[in-house]
């Protein structure tokens, strides 16, 4: 099974809230320059999207028709039908990258095209042919994307800072313990916060719906995992069991905590016991969303913005059979979650190539889609196809909010709206025009307002260059090797053998003084942030 584990794509999308914006103002436009939407003259761009998952296409739907209408863009959209990184190494070495180019702030590439002047910085672009972009970027993820040399070269989407989620309880984190609703329910709703309740629930399960539609269940469920480990045995579950990240001034090896090690231990026995099914350990995105699709998992330690189109394809087939939010894994004092906003950094970054064929273009369509027109378009669709103005509150109109909670393929391929083009979609400004309809989709979030925490302080990023980045990179590797041993190890004894040899592996690695350079980056966040 070690074997055939292979590297896969940790992604999400920021969580919502509502920040304070300025009056909405019309942007203008080339076309509105021009006075006739039909003189501008088409453009159309390559854009990279370093994600072999997304396949929305551009030009078909409503909302993708009307930006090129308004700007004078087209997009021809490529992603890598592989591994991610393998394709844009590639495109970066044969200086063939293109146009645009939209990848996860933490990747290395990130700082490898900047360093390589292979991308533009955004505020030269600006100074030259858009100075409006000013008014409507956001100047917190400004500042904090703004390289020592004085220039930004990718905006983020999902932004969202220490001030929001302070000041909004309406910001939520897209970390969610979710169960299968109809399975739940007929077990008796039972508490899956000790580890006793998790394991006493799982085998319930198990045994009252052994397969769903004649295939078997998988009792737990994971995201994928890849180089550096598992999020959803890693990561999610350190954050509920609300482990610290720092401590004594500090970072803390949360890999090796008492209570994460326990939670671990019982994984490991339910593995033993078969309960891990093989499945998630080799499955892929695209075999877990068919499995999301047909209801196959129990439980799972997810990022629920993953999965919104297969939970509407389970609700429209059986409202009974979605996926619900409920309390999961606690530690043993019971503490409150430490669920993860969206940070400053965002979630991807959106840059624009030195191989641009119009960077004055290509600046002004940033613009547009950050600007609270084009956000609004991007989210609510289009007036009067996707929703109607009355007494100057968008309706979404009821055959359309029908689709996308039933079909979100079908609505993608006709409207496009609810943010299918996320790449640059700010989460907190789109929260004046969301409604206080239940859907599926919107549940699991509201479930994690009261559990949510802001952490970016913590995001560290490392130049790939760097001796720190290769010590970091061989350290994520080891810890993703030792994780998937852990759960499999065939005995308690078997785990502690593994876990010490990680420890002493670890440490010859580099590990005490990479944690301490870390915690620099971290204080000079903080820093910057305004955090004690």
């Amino acid at each position: 099974m070690l074997a055939i584990l292979s590297a896969g794509l940790l992604s999400g999308c920021g969580a919502q809230g509502a920040k304070e914006t300025a009056p909405e103002k019309t942007y203008e436009t080339e076309a509105d320059t021009l006075g006739k939407t039909e003189d501008v003259q088409t453009t159309q761009f390559d854009w990279y999207i370093n994600y072999s998952w997304f396949n929305t296409g551009w030009g078909n739907n409503a909302v993708s028709r009307a930006i090129t209408e308004k700007t004078g863009v087209s997009i021809n959209f490529v992603t890598p039908s592989g591994n991610e990184a393998e394709k844009l190494n590639a495109l970066m070495a044969s200086g063939t990258l293109p146009d645009l180019i939209t990848i996860g702030w933490w990747e290395p590439q990130v700082n490898d095209m900047i360093q390589g002047n292979m991308v533009y910085a955004l505020n030269e672009l600006a100074d030259e042919y858009d100075m409006h972009f000013y008014e409507v970027a956001d100047p917190q993820a400004v500042s904090w994307y703004t390289q020592p040399d004085g220039n930004l070269y990718g905006y983020p989407n999902s932004s969202i800072t220490p001030e929001d989620v302070k000041n909004n309880d309406q910001i939520g984190s897209n970390q969610t313990f979710l169960v299968r609703k109809d399975i739940y329910e007929a077990i008796g709703s039972p508490d899956m916060t000790t580890v006793e309740g998790f394991e006493n629930a799982v085998k319930k399960a198990t045994a009252m719906f052994p397969k769903i539609d004649g295939k078997p269940l998988i009792p737990i469920g994971a995201h994928i995992f890849d180089d550096t480990g598992n999020v959803s045995f890693d990561q999610y579950l350190q954050n509920f069991l609300a482990i610290p990240m720092e401590q004594d001034g500090k970072l803390y090896d949360r890999n090796t905590d008492p209570e994460y090690i326990k939670w671990l231990k019982m994984f490991r026995k339910l593995g033993e016991e078969g309960y891990l099914s093989t499945d998630i350990f080799i499955d892929q995105r695209v075999q877990m969303e068919e499995k999301l699709a047909e209801g196959r998992y129990f439980c799972m330690l997810y990022q629920y913005t993953d999965m919104t189109a297969q939970q509407k394809t389970l609700y429209a087939k059986d409202p009974d059979s979605i996926y619900i939010a409920v309390d999961g894994p606690k530690n043993s004092s019971g503490a409150d979650y430490m669920l993860p906003s969206g940070t400053v950094s965002g979630w991807t970054l959106t840059m624009i190539s030195k191989n641009c064929k119009d960077p004055e273009k290509a600046i002004k369509f940033l613009d547009y889609l950050i600007s609270e027109e084009g956000q609004k378009m991007v989210y609510l669709g289009v007036e009067g196809v996707t929703y109607d103005e009355k007494d100057g509150v968008p309706v979404e109109k009821e055959e359309v909010r029908k689709l996308l909670l039933t079909d979100r393929t079908k609505y993608d391929e006709l409207y496009g709206g609810s943010d299918a083009y996320w790449m640059l979609q700010d989460n907190v400004m789109q929260q004046k025009w969301q409604t206080d309809e239940e859907d599926p989709a919107t549940m699991p979030e509201k479930w994690t307002y009261d559990h949510t925490v802001y952490t970016g302080q913590y995001d560290v990023i490392l130049s790939s260059d760097t001796q720190d980045a290769y010590v970091n990179d061989r350290i994520n590797k080891l810890w993703s090797e030792t994780l998937v041993q852990l759960l499999l190890a065939d005995s308690d004894e078997t785990f502690d053998e593994i876990l010490e040899q990680y420890k002493r592996k670890r440490e010859a690695l580099g590990f005490s003084e990479l944690q301490k350079k870390k915690y620099e980056y971290v204080k000079e966040a903080k820093r910057k942030l305004g955090i004690e």
